[in-house]
């Protein structure tokens, strides 16, 4: 899995929420409107948020060093949890707060019409990221639906881009019926209302994020796919004649650890031994090419022979 796809996804989301940022702002020092203002902080969130993910792709291709003999690569996953909690502090926080005050004094819009014409063309940018991450993403995502990509995928980035990216839409939307029911009606508490729903949707996505990439910070396996290739490539193996045990943890979005023991063929000499560990390593990286640390400790096959049983007349 290489991050060239991931890479592409966020310069096309960072240059998307820069030029939305600076709309926004614009619209919100022009109408007053609260819904803009927290949308505008959002693209702030998330403009920031590309540039921790570019980060944390460039500490991650640091070469390993006596401290860190298994190389960076869990820093993409660090500064993709980092990405979740400004979005919640930055993006989440400050639109409950912003539409809390605004519900309890509400404040007139003008001119809601610009604010209108700001947000149609957000949308646009924001579907050009969204559709840059869409088609970055198939690849990887293969043929399992999008909800299980986003919950398996081992990935850091693209999820991240995924999810910041549809929240923003929708965020956008929500906005959008904001300030249009405010000009409909003429009660601008509906911009405070859209408002609070956008720092509901910020939070409830912040948290996801937080939740799946704490769980690939302390370290996730191979998947139920990966780990039946593995297995299958080991028990396939000349002179491997059972797998005793395995385990499997994702160092990086791209490299995979595995450790497993093998019993081999009885009274096989050393030559032999490690040629068949040879193969063995060969045929899981053929299987897995994630794969590219891998220990295997040969063994013999202890398993016991169960007892004949009797035979009575």
């Amino acid at each position: 899995m290489s991050s060239s796809g991931s890479t592409k996804a966020i310069i096309a989301a960072l240059a998307a929420n820069g030029g939305i940022a600076v709309a926004k702002f614009t619209g919100y020092l022009i109408t007053g409107s609260s819904a803009m203002l927290a949308e505008a902080v959002h693209s702030v969130a998330d403009t920031s948020n590309q540039a921790l993910l570019l980060l944390g792709q460039r500490v991650a291709a640091r070469a390993p060093d006596v401290l860190h003999p298994f190389g960076h690569g869990r820093s993409r996953y660090f500064w993709s949890f980092v990405v979740a909690l400004v979005l919640f502090t930055l993006g989440s926080m400050f639109a409950l707060y912003e539409g809390y005050e605004k519900l309890r004094h509400p404040v007139e819009l003008t001119s809601p019409l610009v604010a209108i014409a700001i947000l149609v063309v957000a949308i646009a940018l924001e579907t050009y990221s969204f559709r840059t991450a869409i088609t970055e993403s198939r690849p990887l995502k293969g043929k399992c639906s999008w909800w299980r990509f986003l919950r398996t995928s081992r990935n850091p980035e693209l999820p991240v881009v995924l999810l910041e990216d549809t929240a923003a839409l929708i965020g956008l939307v929500l906005a959008l019926a904001g300030v249009g029911l405010v000009l409909v009606t003429g009660n601008p508490v509906w911009d405070s209302v859209s408002t609070l729903g956008i720092g509901v949707l910020l939070g409830v996505v912040a948290v996801f994020l937080m939740v799946e990439m704490h769980s690939l910070l302390i370290g996730e396996g191979a998947t139920a796919a990966e780990d039946r290739a593995i297995r299958t490539a080991l028990e396939s193996t000349e002179n491997v004649t059972r797998l005793i045990h395995i385990r499997t943890q994702y160092l990086g979005p791209d490299e995979m650890l595995v450790g497993a023991k093998i019993a081999v063929t009885p009274r096989l000499d050393l030559a032999g031994v490690a040629a068949t560990i040879d193969a063995a390593e060969a045929n899981i990286r053929a299987a897995v090419p994630a794969a590219l640390i891998i220990y295997l400790e040969p063994d013999l096959d202890r398993t016991p022979v169960p007892d004949s049983v009797d035979q009575k007349g």
